[in-house]
Parts: structure tokens; C-alpha cells; sequence
């Protein structure tokens, strides 16, 4: 027999992962993030780049169509540092608004479990051991035992 499903089942199939939460999720930020990105761009091209333009004196009627003549040639980098501005102050806002937030939300959240009662730490090493042992198993150093009805208090 071959492996081939109805259309019925394939179009469900497609359905049901099109609406998982993660889909719909990367889908939203995509567009998102496209948007910014433009409106971005836009804020580079039309007010940042202009102002620079105007603190340094180039002549140029639009930024973007600087240029410099070598050796009779025309390099045109007024486009690519418009782009490189567009993607720095992107880079910015994204690490600023997004990566920083939520670092400092993952940090704040963490927590670290309780110590288990059955181990301790070996003063000479700091590897965890048991609370009973009389030496490290990592380091081979002597310790004191401490005797197991003392772990619980």
C-alpha cells in the first residue's frame, strides 16, 4: 500500500500546525520586526543621515548619493552607510529593548534549588559529597564524617 493520505487529513494536519502557538507567535514577530525595521530605516534615511550630512558639510543633495572619485571611478557609499546606520540603531533598540528586559527578567526569576541534604561540599575541592564520607572522591583529601541522623538538623 502506499503511504499517501486523503486530502482531508493532509489539510487538517496543515491547519493544526499553522495554528500551534509557536507558529503564530514567530509569524506576529516577523511582521513585527519587519516593520520596525522599516520605520527605522526610514528615521536613518530621512532625519539622521540628513542631520550628519548637514554637521559635516557634504554637498550632496541626498546623503544617500555620496560619493568619492578614485582614480576615476565613482564610489558610492552613501546608500551603505545609510544601511549600516539602519542596522546599527536596529541592533540597538533590539538589545536595548528586547535582549536587555529580558535578561534581567530571566535573572531576576532564577532561583536555585535547595542544598541536598545527603551531600555536602569538600573543603579542600568544593565538589559535592556525601555527608557521611571520610574522603573526597575528587580530590582524595580527608574530611570529618558527619554522622547521618546530624543531616537533617
Amino acid at each position: 500500500m502506499s503511504d499517501v493520505r486523503p486530502p482531508k487529513t493532509v489539510a487538517r494536519g496543515f491547519a493544526q500546525f499553522l495554528l500551534r502557538g509557536n507558529v503564530i507567535d514567530l509569524a506576529v514577530a516577523v511582521v513585527i520586526g519587519a516593520s520596525a525595521g522599516a520605520v527605522i530605516t526610514s528615521f536613518v534615511k530621512s532625519i539622521f543621515t540628513p542631520l550628519i550630512a548637514a554637521l559635516f558639510g557634504t554637498h550632496t543633495p541626498k546623503p544617500a548619493d555620496a560619493y568619492i572619485t578614485l582614480n576615476h571611478s565613482k564610489i558610492m557609499y552613501g546608500d551603505f552607510v545609510d544601511t549600516l546606520l539602519s542596522f546599527l540603531v536596529i541592533a540597538g533598540v533590539i538589545y536595548f529593548f528586547v535582549i536587555a528586559p529580558v535578561n534581567r527578567f530571566m535573572s531576576d526569576s532564577r532561583f536555585e534549588p535547595p542544598p541536598d541534604p545527603a551531600t555536602r561540599k569538600c573543603p579542600a575541592c568544593l565538589s559535592e559529597i556525601p555527608r557521611a564520607a571520610r574522603r573526597c572522591a575528587f580530590c582524595t583529601s580527608a574530611v570529618d564524617a558527619i554522622p547521618e541522623d546530624s543531616a537533617t538538623g
